[in-house]
């Protein structure tokens, strides 16, 4: 299938962009060295800039804290011996927590592409250039920048918003912004790659409707922003609409297959809104390595990894799947005695040993005909927004602030969900109804994290309740909870949830806000102050 390939030039636009960063998430360009001046000269040209923007600068964020902070700091999976991961299960995050400032660097990061090329694009592109060519590239550009802000203003609220990397040389000192402007900065992005992107392009590039996708989604979020018990409604509607014309007008249909979702040979299909374009052999920190830190057994990634033995579900994620929702299931997480014939197939297959991570694991290079695929670079274009996520926010929003709804619409978009899932359909939807289904349809994918977020922005009493019940011990006996891993006897159909010796620090509403890195706040003092307006 057809792809965004990383090549020479490609590289090289790579090379001077990455130039252009240091390791803190200011990345001040340098004051001498490579420019864009020789390069900005064609739609072609545009074309290789804002393909570098969908897979390195995304690395750290995609190597443990996409699953670490999505999925095991909601209690979908637990990893028991990784001291920060710990952190994230157990709520006693630190600023000192290395993927914490993994995953800061890394949007910051991504905003620092984006930046240096808006501006180059706006100071560089010769008017030979078509006027289309540097708005859909500006679109693309925007739209990922946005997605890297509402990643910052769920996890860390009030933040930076960083326009032109080049003023930090003069001012290196920036403070952090009132939150409702974060998200009007968001929704602006948003809008102009509505605007301004395609319906149709290149398998994995963004078009409007990932765009409209995400903007229903942003709408969805801020519509509990600064609220008590209910959200906005002007939100909601914006949430509908958006998602609705995605629903609606698009054209865009389901993958049939669930489990085909996260094979490679289904890389960038049409359920695909925004997908990270990893490529093969790229060498450590540049590609995909979920694979290889999570997949349980070395015969199942190419050079050896294969170290998440220890990682697996939680028996509270394992119990919200009914024995008719197998698909989804066995696509997300392996039971003992599972079989996967598409893993390690020229042995045979893979038999599952344990309870652990499937989602993400797609098998060697042999697997998946790919022969430069290292341990560190799995071909899996992991999705970031697919149009099922839209259905449930489309749902979502329909069903808005009422405590249910049978709202044609919404149960058409939500059942089909379900109906891919080879499970029935419900007659009637609720605010618990949604959020289950979410969390069942995109475990592992680093969803369930942002959800409780967005439900703790308008409800905080239920989102540290959903917490507080996964931290409570239902067997005194062995300490068991919710919140723990659990063995499986394949002849019985029993699981066992093991013993539990972490201390779980008390859900609050600070929970849901994560501490700024200790170095960033060491550099930058103005962190730590009140944030300010940017409007």
């Amino acid at each position: 299938m057809k792809r965004i390939k990383i090549n020479i030039a490609l590289l090289v636009i790579s090379i001077i962009m990455i130039s252009s960063c240091k390791k803190d998430y200011l990345n001040r360009p340098p004051l001498t060295g490579i420019t864009t001046d020789n390069f900005y000269k064609s739609g072609s040209d545009l074309r290789l800039a804002t393909a570098t923007l969908y897979a390195q600068p995304w690395a750290g964020w995609n190597n443990f804290p996409l699953l670490g902070i999505g999925d095991i700091m909601s209690g979908n999976m637990l990893q028991p011996y990784n001291a920060d991961l710990v952190q994230f299960t157990s709520f006693s995050i630190t600023p000192q927590n290395s993927y914490l400032a993994q995953s800061w660097t890394s949007f910051y990061d991504v905003v620092a592409h984006c930046n240096i090329n808006i501006k180059a694009i706006n100071t560089k592109m010769p008017d030979s250039v078509a006027v289309k060519s540097k708005t859909g590239a500006l679109g693309e550009i925007k739209f990922i920048r946005a997605t890297s802000y509402f990643y910052l203003a769920q996890l860390w609220g009030a933040v930076p918003i960083i326009e032109d990397n080049d003023k930090l040389i003069a001012n290196p000192l920036v403070p952090r912004h009132k939150l409702t402007d974060v998200y009007k900065f968001i929704i602006n992005d948003l809008r102009y790659a509505v605007a301004n992107l395609p319906k149709t392009d290149q398998p994995g590039r963004v078009t409007t409707w990932s765009a409209q996708g995400m903007l229903a989604k942003v709408y969805l979020t801020r519509a509990g922003l600064g609220q008590n018990g209910s959200r906005n409604q002007s939100d909601l509607d914006s949430a509908a609409y958006y998602a609705g014309s995605v629903c609606n007008t698009s054209g865009l249909t389901l993958l049939p297959s669930y489990y085909n979702l996260f094979r490679t040979q289904f890389n960038d299909n049409p359920e695909s809104l925004f997908a990270f374009q990893w490529a093969p052999g790229v060498g450590y920190g540049q590609g995909n390595a979920i694979q290889t830190q999570f997949a349980p057994s070395s015969s199942l990634v190419t050079g050896g990894g294969g170290w998440g033995g220890a990682i697996g579900p939680t028996i509270d994620l394992a119990n919200q799947y009914t024995t008719q929702d197998s698909v989804r299931r066995k696509a997300t997480f392996m039971l003992t005695g599972d079989k996967y014939p598409e893993l390690n197939a020229a042995g045979g297959g893979y038999t599952a040993t344990g309870v652990n991570v499937k989602k993400h694991v797609v098998g060697t290079a042999a697997d998946n005909n790919s022969p430069t695929m290292d341990l560190w670079s799995s071909i899996e274009h992991n999705a970031v927004l697919r149009l099922a996520d839209v259905y449930l926010i489309y749902a979502e929003a329909l069903l808005g602030n009422n405590a249910s709804t049978t709202n044609a619409i919404a149960l058409q978009y939500f059942n089909a969900v379900r109906t891919r899932a080879g499970v029935d359909k419900v007659t009637m939807l609720t605010p618990d109804v949604i959020m289950n289904e979410r969390r069942i349809e995109l475990a592992f994918e680093g969803q369930y994290w942002f959800d409780l977020v967005r439900l703790s922005y308008y409800n905080p009493q239920k989102a540290i309740s959903i917490i507080r019940v996964q931290i409570t011990p239902t067997n005194s006996q062995n300490n068991s909870m919710p919140r723990t891993q659990f063995s499986y006897d394949p002849a019985t159909g029993i699981k066992t949830p093991a013993a539990n010796s972490l201390i779980f620090t008390p859900p609050s509403i600070n929970t849901f806000t994560l501490p700024i890195p200790a170095n960033d706040q060491t550099a930058d003092p103005k962190l730590l102050e009140a944030p300010v307006p940017y409007y």
